[in-house]
């Protein structure tokens, strides 16, 4: 029997997030989605013209019995730049802001307890929210799995590209057998 569990990101573009976890041994599905706003089922198109308070997101189902929350968000760390407010690289609005979002009180205290050193290793400046999950809706099809159907896109190829490179060489052993 193993022992699922979930945990909810926001780190910029839902694609740069997706595209690694799908590669991280012991995560069992990853979907794209948006959170945390005001809106109910937004499309892309609302969430990007900033006005539901949504943040683009990537929704995490992981075996905890071989890999960890705090792994797992040991990795998000390292991915994205959480001491950057409302923007990652070029993409800018809240959409992008950094977040962690849970679902149980468990995941909170990782949270909190990974956050807390990841701001001292920063000095004092991440900005990633931390918040229960709430509204959250899966995003449109054509969002699911984006990079793998399309790695020659220009935002894939300058953008995607080189964080799952940076995450197969920071973190080769937790990279998945078949994805490497």
């Amino acid at each position: 029997m193993s022992n699922i569990q979930t945990i909810t990101l926001g780190g910029g573009c839902f694609w740069c997030l997706e595209a690694v976890y799908e590669m991280v041994d012991g995560v069992t599905a990853v979907e794209s989605g948006y959170s945390n706003g005001h809106v109910l089922n937004p499309s892309y198109r609302q969430v990007c013209g900033g006005d539901t308070g949504h943040v683009e997101v990537v929704k995490v189902t992981f075996d905890a019995d071989r890999i960890t929350l705090r792994e797992v968000l040991e990795i998000f760390f390292h991915i994205h730049d959480p001491t950057t407010l409302n923007r990652q690289g070029n993409d800018m609005g809240t959409q992008y802001r950094s977040g962690i979002y849970w679902d149980n009180a468990e995941h909170e205290r990782i949270a909190r307890t990974v956050w807390a050193e990841a701001n001292a290793e920063h000095k004092g400046r991440v900005v990633t929210e931390l918040k229960p999950l709430a509204n959250y809706s899966k995003a449109e099809a054509y969002h699911q799995h984006y990079f793998a159907r399309n790695p020659e896109q220009g935002y894939c190829v300058f953008v995607v590209a080189p964080k799952v490179e940076k995450f197969k060489k920071t973190f080769a052993a937790r990279v998945r057998k078949t994805a490497a």
